[in-house]
């Protein structure tokens, strides 16, 4: 019996140790906290959206664009609501969001964590991988606990993103010591610091609008969603969804603009337009009033103070220019971004080890014969929506099915 020992327990490590035990190997799982799984217990705001109806190739990142796709269509999301239904985890489809009909991050966990052991996995937690040293007859673990050995390893330690939760990036260096290029590990789905002193005015809004990043004047991504504005900047699921490209724009030194549209289906001259109808429909109104109702009035009264207009004055008198400066300041409050919120904040991380140099069929290490990887500490992030879980069900279901001698 082949003998597969998995380093990291976390959702890939452990999809990775289930489905190499259910293809005939011996398996010991590695893992460094007290317990595996603890950031599944995070996700989805603790209810675990752990996968997404709605698939296709762009909503996976990495510099070697066609990898993620190769791995998602190895496991769909049709194989990963079989799998946990087979476990016994009912799903349910909010918009195509997919979370366990208990609402309950615990249950996906659980169901695994029963499955581990009915498949008498050996799980030995508080044990630090330190060390893999491949041999003429598998591979030397080293481990605070003692030395592990195994026919093969798979690597799934997690990037740096939420380092609480067991995410250090230790796995980088022992893939960066066993050969491999690791490509540069930034954070993404995170929140944007911006430079401006404004933002603790307008602190705790809400708002429904389009994000888009800017650097030496291109737009570089672009997402619609519901954005909330934080005393140091901005965040929601759009700011997240385009972090990761202002977070590699930063990291290469360039000067990065975030435009914040607060009326994404009115074009300008749209816009201009309805501000002079709304004007005219109450002329008396003053200006500090004029906005009620249209947007929060922490944003009306930053807009007015901006556009140099008067709070007294009334909404009739409103020249034509004092509209249009509202109206770009509705359309394109542009602020500077000077950096992300730290990996403690971070959902998934940007980089990790080069595709390029993983066999896409099966995820073994071109370098080293036997090594495979799974999981976040792979160049691979995807969007928010279960993408990121999904590419851990599916590249811990790809190595462990190879690992134990199966081609997936």
């Amino acid at each position: 019996m082949r003998t597969v020992v998995v380093a990291g327990g976390g959702a890939s490590g452990m999809m990775a140790a289930i489905t190499a035990a259910q293809n005939g190997a011996r398996v010991i799982l590695l893992e460094h906290k007290d317990r595996i799984g603890k950031k599944i217990l995070s996700t989805g705001n603790g209810r675990c959206n752990f996968t997404n109806i709605h698939q296709e190739p762009v909503c996976y990142h990495s510099e070697n664009e066609k990898f993620p796709w190769r791995i998602i269509e190895k496991f769909d999301v049709r194989s990963i609501i079989s799998f946990f239904l087979q476990l016994g985890v009912y799903s349910k489809n909010r918009n195509g969001y997919i979370y366990p009909n208990s609402d309950q991050a615990s249950a996906v966990l659980d169901a695994l964590r029963i499955e581990i052991e009915r498949l008498g996995i050996d799980v030995r937690t508080s044990t630090e991988c330190r060390e893999i040293r491949p041999g003429k007859k598998g591979f030397s673990i080293l481990t605070n606990q003692g030395t592990v050995h195994a026919d093969r390893v798979i690597l799934s330690a997690g990037s740096k993103a939420a380092p609480s939760t067991g995410s250090d990036g230790s796995g980088y260096r022992i893939a960066k010591e066993m050969g491999h290029r690791i490509i540069p590990v930034l954070p993404a789905l995170v929140q944007l610091r911006c430079r401006e002193d404004f933002f603790k005015s307008i602190a705790g809004v809400r708002a429904d609008g389009s994000v888009s990043i800017w650097a030496d004047g291109r737009c570089i991504a672009k997402e619609t969603g519901e954005i909330q504005l934080t005393n140091y900047g901005i965040s929601g699921i759009p700011v997240f969804q385009v972090s990761r490209y202002a977070a590699k724009l930063l990291y290469d030194k360039q000067e990065v603009r975030a435009v914040l549209d607060f009326m994404p289906d009115f074009t300008k001259e749209q816009t201009v337009s309805f501000l002079s109808a709304r004007a005219k429909t109450r002329p008396q109104k003053r200006a500090d009033m004029f906005l009620i109702g249209l947007f929060h009035k922490k944003l009306s009264d930053l807009w007015l103070k901006l556009a140099g207009i008067s709070r007294e004055k009334e909404a009739g008198n409103l020249s034509d220019e004092e509209v249009k400066r509202l109206t770009l300041l509705v359309k394109e409050f542009g602020v500077s971004v000077t950096g992300t919120n730290s990996f403690e904040q971070a959902q998934v991380c940007r980089g990790g080890v080069d595709t390029l140099e993983i066999d896409p069929d099966t995820l073994e290490s071109l370098y080293v014969p036997g090594l495979f990887f799974a999981g976040e500490i792979l160049d691979v992030d995807g969007m928010c929506g279960g993408y990121n879980l999904s590419f851990a069900w599916a590249s811990g279901y790809v190595a462990g099915k190879a690992a134990a001698g199966r081609q997936p």
